[in-house]
């Protein structure tokens, strides 16, 4: 498929931590980007972004500085909701509740051109409850992206019941061509892959912590420097072969009886929520992000993600 004789002009509604990473990778792949958003400081932030990851790529010999500047050139920006009239393909990320999705969807489905593809960077909420707001749902689904996008190469495309299989075709052709790895989910569940499997840890996590097991520091130390070396390698499954079926089916045997299964929130997760300390966007979490500690800490993520990344590109 050229995905260049359908995809020209893409436009990305949220200019946010997402939508700005989303801008610079359409755009170091040539496409002309408009990164729409309904408030100017946000724009700003935005571009702000923009500046930082760049820098940081430049820093990391990711890109040269003229690279940097010829897709910096193909980013433009609006508050204007007529961009979506000229869109061949639309990227929503915008506030993860329903009803401000489904407002939306409403207007910019019927702005946008019929034959445009329209997508969603929901986390979890349903393709089809959010498709009940959009004319012609048959071309739209969801195009899950993890944080950050530009670095993080995953995209998980999730068809909902109205989704034609060309749509999602072509939006995993896309994908493709930015060199991002795409999955296919082929039903409309909660979390899709990625969060199902995230949720499953966190809880085991909380479980750990609020038993007295290990601390909060440990356990992200299990998962650097254990678990996420090998998964960055090899899954779950081929862990399995690799390890031995034999030996996963009995340890199996006595190790899921002892997992949690708790179906509540954590009381650790709630209490820090229920105090406003939302990690690093209000400079405390689990962690301490006072001053210009939440900007450093974003920074060293970034590059660390880089340095993985070109390891095992």
């Amino acid at each position: 498929m050229d995905i260049k004789s359908k995809i020209n002009n893409i436009v990305i509604a949220g200019a946010g931590v997402m939508g700005a990473s989303f801008a610079q990778i359409f755009a170091q792949y040539g496409f002309k980007v408009v990164l729409y958003d309904i408030f100017e400081a946000s724009i700003e932030k935005g571009k702000k972004l923009i500046s930082m990851n760049q820098q940081n790529a430049i820093d990391e010999g990711l890109l040269t500085s003229e690279e940097s500047s010829k897709l910096v050139n193909n980013i433009s920006y609006t508050m204007d909701m007529e961009s979506f009239r000229n869109a061949d393909f639309v990227i929503e990320a915008i506030a993860e509740k329903m009803e401000i999705k489904h407002e939306f969807w409403k207007q910019v489905s019927s702005i946008a051109p019929e034959d445009a593809i329209l997508t969603t960077n929901t986390s979890g909420l349903s393709i089809n409850k959010i498709a009940e707001a959009v004319h012609k749902p048959e071309r739209f689904c969801g195009m899950h992206w993890v944080n950050p996008p530009h670095i993080v190469p995953l995209v998980e495309i999730i068809s909902g019941d109205k989704t034609k299989e060309e749509t999602s075709e072509i939006v995993k052709e896309l994908a493709l061509y930015i060199e991002r790895k795409p999955v296919m989910v082929k039903k409309d569940i909660s979390g899709f892959i990625l969060n199902r499997l995230q949720y499953a840890i966190l809880r085991e996590a909380f479980y750990i912590v609020e038993n007295g097991v290990a601390s909060v520091e440990d356990v992200d130390n299990v998962m650097k420097y254990g678990l996420g070396r090998r998964y960055a390698c090899i899954g779950p499954f081929e862990t399995i072969d690799f390890g031995g079926i034999d030996i996963f089916f009995n340890v199996g045997s006595y190790m899921f009886k002892e997992l949690s299964n708790s179906t509540e929130v954590s009381p650790l997760l709630r209490e820090l929520y229920e105090e406003g300390a939302y990690g690093v966007k209000t400079g405390k979490g689990f962690y301490d992000y006072s001053g210009d500690k939440a900007e450093k800490a974003i920074e060293k993520r970034d590059k660390d993600f880089m340095k993985v990344a070109k390891a095992l590109s």
